[in-house]
């Protein structure tokens, strides 16, 4: 009975040792990856020539959006937006319109984030000519009625032109500041003659 143990030994002392081995590369292996869409950034729904209005408490348009192609991400809940055009309206014929050729649309929808040919136009109204702001990137923040950058702006009416690196526009109170490195030039119009 001795010399069949002692023969089976070496043998059983193997199994043991493949089957620790294989146990050991199981668990340092890494998992497999998931097909989870949350784990991808692949878009959940996409919508091209769309276009969506906030209605205020008093049954006006606040806001409007149009964009051509529009796909929301469900990994981290921000939308994409091709060739998005912000409307933002205060008052009966004030309005304020933004425009770039891609955005960035916070979850909440707090925040945009608009790149590439930035363009801020902000209508004539009463005495005052057209307004156009031009930059690179633009954080816009529709409720609170603020736009702002730290990029290089210019911005135009029909009296002047100025450049500047930064800017921050409250539409509500009308208040736009320049950041830096401001220059400007003002020339007034002479009625004709």
């Amino acid at each position: 009975m001795m010399r069949r143990l002692t023969a089976w030994f070496p043998a059983l002392l193997l199994a043991i040792l493949a089957a620790v081995t294989v146990w050991l590369e199981h668990e340092v292996q890494p998992p497999e990856a998931q097909a989870d869409s949350k784990a991808r950034h692949d878009p959940d729904y996409i919508v091209e020539n769309f276009s969506a209005t906030r209605i205020g408490p008093d049954g006006r348009p606040q806001h409007t959006l149009h964009a051509r192609r529009m796909a929301h991400y469900p990994d981290d809940d921000t939308t994409h937006l091709d060739a998005p055009r912000l409307v933002s309206f205060r008052g009966k014929n004030e309005a304020l319109t933004v425009t770039a050729k891609t955005a960035l649309l916070s979850s909440n929808g707090e925040n945009a984030y608009l790149t590439d040919d930035v363009r801020l136009v902000r209508a004539a109204r009463d005495k005052h000519s057209e307004l156009v702001v031009e930059t690179s990137w633009l954080h816009v923040m529709p409720e609170a009625h603020l736009a702002q950058t730290d990029r290089a702006v210019q911005i135009a009416d029909a009296n002047m032109l100025i450049t500047a690196v930064g800017l921050e526009l409250n539409s509500e109170t009308h208040v736009l500041k320049l950041l830096s490195n401001v220059r400007g030039r003002y020339e007034k119009k002479r009625p004709a003659r």
